[in-house]
């Protein structure tokens, strides 16, 4: 049955703030969120992604930042609203927004607020950043999304993202065998070849970096005998070829799971 965007909007509003889930959705989350996550804290992978997304947001003072899709605010939402002349966050839930609104009372020049990025009630405009951490791959239409970032960032305004690959022959087999019983599945679409290329073709990609290559597979071989030491020392000679190996192949960055990028506004 196709879904009118305002009742996928309302459905995903609904998901993430009374976080209601199916057995399979949970049992999901549970890989991503428990096993990937500690093995991302464990080896730093985090840290990096943390500390790459400071560097690729560069000096913001003077410049106008759009938080897309932030919910309560991502790990840098509020550096980005102390740093910047300009702040705004929007996202479709009320909750997400109220309690983010909440931090940045005291915080010159930045707010947030319920709105949807396609819906012609959304007018800002002229946007020198807009950060999209876990976003933008719950637009199921990426030539619209595309259209629209071209359209409310100014000349040589910059995106950084983070978001999902399905390029990874075992991980897109898990994801189609999983997909049907999935409580999210009307805004969750990671990103294909495709949907990269066409981000590619319409942006210029400065710096790229994936994780979870070789490294997504240490959940397996911790179940083999050897010290724990002995694994993380491995795991972590994992994420740097991850790290840069996929930032220059394309065919190694399609073997990871998920993918950062500095986009720039072509003129």
């Amino acid at each position: 049955m196709k879904r009118s965007r305002t009742d996928v909007n309302k459905r995903q509003k609904d998901f993430y703030d009374k976080k209601e889930k199916n057995l399979a959705t949970r049992l999901w989350s549970y890989f991503r969120n428990g096993a990937l996550n500690r093995i991302k804290k464990e080896i730093g992978i985090e840290v990096d992604i943390y500390e790459l997304h400071k560097r690729w947001l560069g000096d913001l003072s003077g410049k106008k930042v759009l938080d897309l899709g932030c919910y309560a605010g991502n790990s840098l939402s509020y550096f980005l609203a102390e740093n910047s002349k300009e702040y705004l966050a929007i996202d479709l839930s009320p909750k997400g927004i109220n309690i983010l609104s909440k931090r940045l009372k005291k915080v010159t020049g930045a707010k947030a607020e319920v709105n949807d990025f396609l819906s012609e009630n959304f007018k800002e405009k002229d946007f020198d950043l807009i950060y999209a951490y876990g976003v933008l791959h719950h637009f199921k239409d990426v030539d619209e999304l595309i259209l629209k970032l071209q359209e409310k960032l100014k000349s040589g305004g910059r995106i950084v993202s983070h978001d999902p690959l399905q390029t990874s022959l075992p991980i897109k087999t898990i994801r189609s065998i999983y997909r049907p019983f999935q409580s999210d599945r009307d805004w969750e679409w990671p990103f294909s070849r495709k949907t990269y290329y066409k981000f590619d073709g319409s942006f210029d990609i400065v710096e790229r970096r994936a994780v979870l290559g070789k490294t997504k597979w240490l959940p397996l071989f911790n179940l083999f005998p050897g010290s724990n030491d002995r694994k993380l020392e491995k795991a972590r000679a994992w994420h740097r070829k991850d790290w840069d190996r996929s930032a220059v192949d394309d065919e190694y960055m399609f073997r990871c799971m998920h993918l950062s990028m500095l986009m720039k506004k072509k003129d």
